[in-house]
């Protein structure tokens, strides 16, 4: 079996590993909501109880699924040089208009646009990969392509 790591920065790492805990802390009230609902009597018209089922399924879904990606996740330090890389800020500009957009680079697991943080797997991010300050780069988005100047980059203060 073939097993593929994803690189995450340690903050993704332990994001995943503290909604973990928060899920398992919160299953034994799950499980009492349910026990509740259950002791109310006909299953059949039970909403409360098909509705603490459904809860519990939700969370023990979520839970293996946080479980798997935490385990075939890497921690990836970046390295103290202008290469861009997982862990890393980057600003950079659009050569067609000349606006310009700053972003971390992280793992696929820890996206989060409005927070700024956009994958390796983005058409952005994988274009950025591996390229240093003063580059030029072209970026193939689904619908378009176009280029983008990078004009910084630098390890997130953590």
């Amino acid at each position: 079996m073939n097993e593929e790591f994803q690189d995450v920065t340690q903050a993704g790492y332990n994001q995943l590993e503290q909604e973990i805990e928060d899920l398992k802390a919160s299953r034994p009230e799950k499980i009492r909501i349910l026990a509740a609902a259950r002791a109310l009597g006909d299953l059949s018209e039970n909403a409360e109880y098909s509705a603490a089922k459904r809860d519990l399924r939700h969370l023990e879904s979520r839970l293996r699924f946080l479980t798997k990606q935490l385990q075939y996740s890497r921690v990836f330090t970046p390295r103290d040089n202008d290469t861009v890389e997982i862990g890393k800020i980057v600003k950079f500009e659009y050569l067609d208009d000349h606006d310009t957009d700053e972003y971390e680079i992280v793992g696929t697991p820890e996206v989060d646009i409005e927070n700024g943080k956009i994958s390796i797997a983005s058409p952005i991010g994988s274009a950025l990969l591996n390229h240093r300050t003063g580059d030029v780069i072209t970026v193939q988005a689904p619908n378009a392509s176009y280029q983008i100047k990078i004009i910084s980059v630098s390890i997130k203060e953590n």
